[in-house]
């Protein structure tokens, strides 16, 4: 009955974000600006229709909204990469748990757009640290500071028999809003997951050599599948190692249209991602690299972005041995494109991401690319620039008003939009708060004692 109470409750409050206010034209003027990309001091934003209208010095427009933000920091909203927001409420809770997937004949195909839940206790939390967007992956062996992956040995023998077992790849990516009720997808099948280094050698037998022959010699049936799908369909094909689900899913990924976020920490590994992209024609996205500043030349040479945690720092394995916490600055250094992610999972962590970059910044980070590795770099990376994760004329309208500085942890985020709509500052932990601590509202019997 509680339970029941404090979920009603968030429903409610979720009512306090109308669709009508993305219509109302606001202006959020006289604070410092950070449209993700520059700095403006004084600065206006104006909003209507779900998007930003304007950003610059100009006064507010007559009939507008107006919110002073004087003394106060206006930033985009935060986009939380390699995260497992809205996918899974209690990682040890299979039933809560939708970024999992152990069948053999769905690996690549495995689309964690479908398990989305809008109304997870998670989302008002992250959103209360700035964060609006989050690219959402399933979990996959060797994941480091995303969400709570299982341990590589989970993934060895599933599904056995017919097809790969396990698969190489872990399903498809989707990227969410976290604006409060409805649907929450705003693309899904954004890019493909696979780990490499040790994880990957733990699910191709236990050798790096056997998953990097493995994986080309998938991307050749299906290429072959691609072009002769009529002779499959009449059994006319030899036998191939993936369903066709699976098949069908990984032709982006062999045309080079579909990113491939690739799980992997030591240099060397690294060093063979990045031939293996330039062999099979792969677009690729590094995740983890700790020990990317190491060949931080070749992953900029590549043109590859990088995923990465900026207080990785003392080895957690052999694959991290040289993790240190200047990585974010030195690749950034190098002309890598970086977006900071979050802790354990970017889901009941995922708050800390603003932590993350303002700990980067601690350790030789420029504080203008510590702000874009989370808001326009994300965007970037994932196809969506100039859509959202910056503040420009023609940008969903993602903007959250500031107490202070967004990297220092005692900052507030006080004004909260996500495309336009103003978002109620609860979550279900304000929510017991208010009941238990404060005493507000009935109490059970039993506090009445």
């Amino acid at each position: 009955m509680r339970l029941r109470t404090l979920i009603l409750a968030a429903v409610s409050a979720a009512a306090l974000a109308s669709p009508a206010l993305a219509q109302e034209l606001t202006a959020i003027t006289g604070g410092r600006v950070l449209t993700g990309t520059s700095v403006i001091e004084n600065g206006t934003v104006v909003i209507q229709n779900g998007r930003v209208v304007s950003v610059g010095t100009g006064a507010a427009p007559s009939g507008a909204r107006v919110i002073d933000a004087r003394g106060k920091v206006v930033a985009p909203g935060f986009v939380a990469v390699d995260s497992g927001l809205g996918g899974s409420e209690i990682s040890s809770v299979g039933g809560s748990d939708d970024l999992t997937n152990g069948a053999n004949s769905i690996s690549a195909s495995f689309d964690v757009s479908y398990g989305l839940d809008p109304w997870s206790f998670t989302l008002p939390v992250a959103r209360l640290g700035g964060i609006t967007r989050a690219i959402v992956v399933p979990s996959h062996p060797g994941g480091s500071a995303g969400h709570e992956h299982q341990d590589d040995s989970d993934f060895a023998g599933v599904g056995e028999g017919g097809y790969q077992s396990p698969s190489l790849f872990a399903g498809q990516a989707a990227i969410i809003h976290l604006a409060q009720g409805g649907d929450i997808l705003v693309k899904p099948r954004v890019a493909m997951v696979a780990p490499f280094g040790e994880a990957g050698a733990g699910v191709s037998g236990g050798a790096r050599g056997a998953e990097f022959v493995q994986f080309k010699e998938t991307l050749a049936e299906v290429r072959l599948y691609a072009r002769n799908k009529g002779a499959y369909d009449r059994a006319g094909l030899r036998d191939l190692s993936l369903s066709r689900a699976d098949l069908e899913a990984l032709i982006p990924v062999a045309n080079g249209t579909m990113p491939l976020i690739v799980t992997v920490h030591r240099a060397a590994d690294i060093q063979q991602v990045l031939r293996l992209a330039r062999e099979e024609g792969v677009k690729v996205i590094l995740d983890g690299a700790e020990e990317g500043w190491l060949v931080a030349d070749q992953i900029a040479a590549a043109g590859v972005p990088v995923l990465l945690n900026p207080i990785s720092n003392l080895p957690g394995s052999i694959e991290t041995r040289a993790a240190r916490m200047e990585n974010a600055a030195a690749l950034d250094a190098a002309n890598v494109t970086i977006a900071i992610k979050g802790n354990e999972g970017s889901i009941h962590r995922a708050r800390e991401i603003r932590y993350n970059a303002g700990n980067a910044v601690s350790h030789g980070l420029s504080y203008e690319s510590a702000i874009e590795a989370i808001t326009v770099n994300p965007a970037r990376i994932f196809g969506m620039a100039g859509q959202f994760g910056e503040l420009r004329p023609g940008a969903a309208a993602d903007v959250v008003v500031w107490s202070g500085d967004p990297l220092e942890p005692l900052s507030i985020a006080e004004t909260i939009f996500i495309g336009g709509a103003e978002q109620a500052p609860a979550s279900r932990q304000f929510l017991l708060r208010d009941r238990y601590a404060r005493g507000e509202g009935a109490m059970p019997p039993a506090y009445g004692r």
